[in-house]
């Protein structure tokens, strides 16, 4: 397998890895360079000097307060951490500096691996209206859609011309922002009338988010289901598909769950859609691990929506049905070796479902909930995986995502994954925090889900109005077990600073039931 251009085959074996993030991404890469035997250092703010990630990494760094920007986006500390710590590879994980050209580009001048692509296809890539064209000319479908005529000094758009190219385009369309994602910055427009308010809106939505506030129009694709493909690319020339994955349940465009097959992708679709993204790949020379992201029409019509040029958040499906380790993968291809795989060896066995488990209250407008984890009890078993960063006794900071956990579930089909992951949730038990948990499983038990008729609009039409069925006298109940399990704990510990002790509780504290929680034989 060959993309015909020039490439590299030099070995760079790496010796130490810094790992330029937090949480649950930051242990996962931890762990793998501690199976291939290579040295970790971990960066952290000053929240996260006791972090799960910061304990586990052979060194550890402080590199500065909580905000991101004086932390984890510092690209000049982390590069004079990895000088200052011989590392000669930095893994950036998702999220933070992970798509940042700048920061690959200085990587690669100062010496040091980055793993991930390179500056240029991250460049190419993380411009939307560069990356459609870069997919026309590759012949990978995609949506209809134009740039739209730059603002005025005010932010203001001509209104003629806006709506000669929306027009053009046919309603509704969709405006979204050139540079960025994660829903930031898009507005649906299904009338002339909204079109110039909204481009205004979301430009200075992406401006704010991005720094940079272009925005184009697409053809808006009714009830779509978002499908994306993981692929995989090395130095050799060789690129690859490891299956679909699909990740239509979401909130205000974040992905909620996500599963493996999806259960609308035939075999055929399966070929043709592969097809298209490893010609993606193949047109930017794609090197490590990335996603094409497509918008699947109800017909099997699909349209390519972006590149994302990182390991994905819910890549554990992948894992699980494949049989892969994708970090691992990801670091012997930024040495130099080939991929491990080609395309006729990977195969899928069974099928997978992640759930992402978040503090936040969803009877509340999804307010993110801050605070100590008091109690968490993990659920277990077969074909049960939780990647998290997160442990009993640790704090959930305003100043971060609030995902506590990835919820991973492997069974040998769809009604098997679907039943292991309500019984996972229903076993997970968290205490000092509101969770999401409980709408995961009213997600998982609603009749549309279980036939597979997703779309990227499904919790609107099915679970507009969703109330929590969680009442005060369980939480009670639940907050006076806690105590009680915390102090048998630590007379059972005998010593420490903890033995006798147990967690205040006030009348104020924010107990919640979010799961099945068993304790002295009762449920």
């Amino acid at each position: 397998m060959s993309s015909g251009n020039e490439t590299s085959t030099e070995i760079r074996p790496i010796s130490r890895v810094l790992v330029a993030n937090r949480g649950e991404i930051a242990v996962r890469v931890i762990r793998s360079c501690r199976e291939l035997g290579i040295g970790t250092v971990a960066v952290c703010s000053e929240v996260d000097r006791h972090a799960l990630h910061a304990e586990l990494a052979d060194v550890t760094v402080t590199i500065g307060p909580a905000e991101p920007g004086e932390s984890y986006l510092r690209m000049d500390r982390i590069l004079d951490v990895a000088r200052e710590t011989d590392a000669d590879a930095i893994h950036p994980g998702y999220g933070f500096l992970a798509e940042n050209a700048a920061f690959a580009r200085a990587c690669a001048e100062a010496g040091i691996i980055f793993i991930g692509p390179s500056a240029d296809v991250i460049e190419q890539m993380g411009e939307k209206t560069a990356a459609r064209a870069i997919m026309e000319k590759a012949g990978v479908p995609v949506v209809p859609g134009a740039l739209l005529p730059e603002p005025d000094a005010d932010g203001k758009y001509p209104a003629d011309e806006v709506l000669a190219v929306c027009e053009k385009v046919g309603y509704p369309v969709m405006v979204k922002a050139a540079f960025g994602g994660g829903g930031k910055g898009m507005r649906l427009v299904e009338t002339p009338e909204e079109v110039v308010r909204a481009c205004e809106g979301a430009s200075r939505e992406a401006k704010g988010a991005f720094g940079n506030g272009t925005v184009y129009v697409e053809k808006f694709i009714e009830t779509p289901r978002h499908v994306e493909f993981q692929i995989f690319g090395d130095s050799h020339g060789n690129q690859v598909h490891l299956f679909e994955r699909e990740c239509s349940i979401q909130r205000r465009h974040q992905k909620i769950i996500e599963e493996t097959p999806s259960p609308a992708v035939t075999p055929e679709l399966r070929a043709k859609m592969g097809k298209a993204a490893v010609a993606a790949a193949r047109a930017v020379d794609y090197q490590g691990a990335g996603t094409v992201e497509f918008l699947l029409g109800p017909k099997g019509d699909f349209y390519f929506l972006e590149m994302n040029t990182r390991l994905q958040v819910e890549h554990p499906v992948t894992e699980l049905v494949t049989g892969t380790d994708l970090v691992r993968a990801q670091i012997r291809v930024a040495e130099g070796h080939p991929l491990p795989w080609a395309q006729e060896d990977l195969s899928t066995r069974g099928h997978a479902i992640e759930c992402r488990v978040y503090a936040e209250d969803p009877a509340n407008g999804f307010m993110p909930s801050l605070g100590e984890i008091l109690l968490m009890n993990e659920p277990g078993g077969p074909g049960v995986r939780i990647d998290s960063g997160i442990r009993q006794g640790d704090e959930v900071s305003m100043y971060y995502d609030p995902m506590i956990a990835k919820l991973s579930l492997h069974g040998e089909d769809r009604d098997a994954a679907i039943d292991r992951a309500i019984t996972a949730l229903k076993d997970y038990a968290i205490l000092g925090v509101v969770t999401n948990v409980e709408y995961l499983i009213a997600i998982l038990q609603e009749s549309a889900f279980a036939e597979g008729r997703l779309h990227t609009g499904f919790l609107d039409e099915h679970m507009p109005d969703w109330e929590s069925g969680r009442s005060v006298d369980g939480d009670l109940a639940l907050a006076i077990a806690a105590v009680a399990e915390h102090e048998r704990r630590s007379a059972g510990s005998g010593s420490g600073a903890g033995a006798g002790s147990s967690p205040a509780v006030s009348a104020s504290t924010p107990w919640r039931y979010l799961g099945r929680f068993r304790l002295a034989g009762l449920d």
